[in-house]
Formats: C-alpha cells, structure tokens, sequence
C-alpha cells in the first residue's frame, strides 16, 4: 500500500483532493507500472502508514499521504520541541535581528526550527539556526528537487545536509500559488508553537497563524511600532502573546 500511496502522489503531482479521490473511488493499477514509477523517482519518502509519520502531522487537516524528504528524518520524531518561525518575504531591518535574536536563544534551549525556505524571515530563521548548529526543517511548497526561490539554493542544500527538507509533492514539482498556502498547514503541525516576527496584515504568515489556531496552538508575536501596517499587532490585540525575547516563549511554554 505504501507504494501505491506514492504512486498515487506522484501521478497526481501531489495534488490531496486527487490522491484522496483515486483512494476513495478504488482505482485500480497496474502493480508493475506502480513499481517503475516508484523505482524511477528515486526519491526517498514515508507515508501516512509509516510506523515514523509524524504523530503531529497525523491529526492535522488533510495530513499529507506521502512526504517526500532528503536530510535527517529524525527529526520529525515526536520526542523533539520545535518551534514554527514565520514572517514577511520583505521584512524590516527590526524584524531581521529580532528573528536572529530569538532563533539563536531558542537554538539553545534545543529548539528545531520549522519554517518554508521563502525569502525574508524564513530564510533567516534557517540561517541562524544553523549558524548556531542548531536543527531546522524547511517545509517545501515544491519538490525537493527544485530550488525556489533561486537565490536560496546553497542555504537548501546546507538544510539537506544539516537538517531536514520535507515536502508533500514529488520531487520534480514546480511550485505556484497554490502549493504555498496549503504547505503552511504543514509548518503549523510540525510545530509546538509559531513565532511571527514581522508581518503585514494579509499574508501567508497569516495563513500559517489560522491553521496552528485551528490546531489549538500558541501564538507569539514581536511587537511592531502602530504605522507598520503590522500583522503582528493585529494579531496581539486579537489574543497572540506579545514576546520580546526567547525567554518570554519559554515561560509561556
């Protein structure tokens, strides 16, 4: 079945609707075509029926049937904390050292960092945690295979070697606008807790936010001065918890 599930994921390009239908529907394959489609992949992955898929990730809405990875899988095990750090694409100089403020204290307090390689914050919360030899997992919105954006090849290929890459579609999968809202779920489930350290109101850092509520998880904004257009403010007066430092999570936590 594990195979089929991959086959699955790869003839529909990862697609959870289309996968979920073929199962549903029972469609019927051809074992042999089922194996050379697996076998040509080449690509290392566990399923929704593996004994070492992520209990968080079980629970979540559509939790994905295959993730595809490259990097240190053991770091998906439930035993780890891990903490989901998001924000803005073009983030603030304030937003950038707080970032590397709390990532490198929460890196001492053997945090594994989550976040989805985009440019900006989650860049940066990859970089620090790895410059302070901590543990990170990038959450694709593509295949493994694909570096997006271009400009984060290198820092993709140091997390797949020093930490983990995961992702729900195939390994040759382009991204669009799509596949990154529906990743963000994915973030929000690996993670204990999500830190949002510059933001603006509409956003897929908002999005992130909206499944981890829904998961019944903890917010933490840094606070941003009133005429920054901050989601991180809207998100304090609506209930986030306003930290300025790592200690201020790990009191809460």
């Amino acid at each position: 079945m594990d195979q089929i599930l991959v086959y699955f994921s790869i003839k529909y390009r990862g697609d959870w609707d289309e996968i979920y239908s073929a199962i549903n529907r029972k469609e019927k394959v051809d074992q042999k075509e089922v194996e050379r489609v697996v076998e040509e992949c080449n690509c290392k992955y566990i399923t929704l029926l593996d004994d070492n898929y992520p209990k968080r990730l079980k629970s979540i809405y559509k939790p994905p049937f295959v993730l595809f990875y490259s990097g240190d899988i053991s770091l998906l095990s439930d035993c780890y904390k891990s903490i989901g750090v998001v924000g803005s694409r073009n983030c603030s100089n304030y937003g950038k050292k707080a970032t590397q403020d709390i990532v490198k204290d929460l890196v001492k307090e053997n945090f594994i960092i989550v976040s989805g390689l985009a440019k900006g914050i989650d860049s940066i919360s990859h970089e620090t945690c790895l410059e302070n030899n901590g543990k990170t997992i990038a959450v694709l919105g593509n295949g493994i295979n694909i570096y997006y954006p271009l400009e984060n090849s290198s820092l993709q290929e140091i997390i797949k070697n020093r930490g983990l890459l995961i992702s729900e579609y195939p390994p040759f999968k382009e991204s669009n606008k799509d596949t990154f809202p529906k990743r963000n779920r994915i973030i929000a489930g690996l993670a204990d807790a999500i830190v949002v350290t510059d933001a603006k109101y509409k956003s897929g850092s908002m999005i992130t936010v909206s499944r981890a509520l829904e998961m019944g998880k903890d917010i933490f904004c840094i606070p941003h001065h009133i005429y920054s257009n901050s989601g991180c403010n809207m998100l304090i007066k609506e209930g986030a918890k306003l930290i300025e430092n790592a200690k201020d999570i790990l009191t809460e936590m």
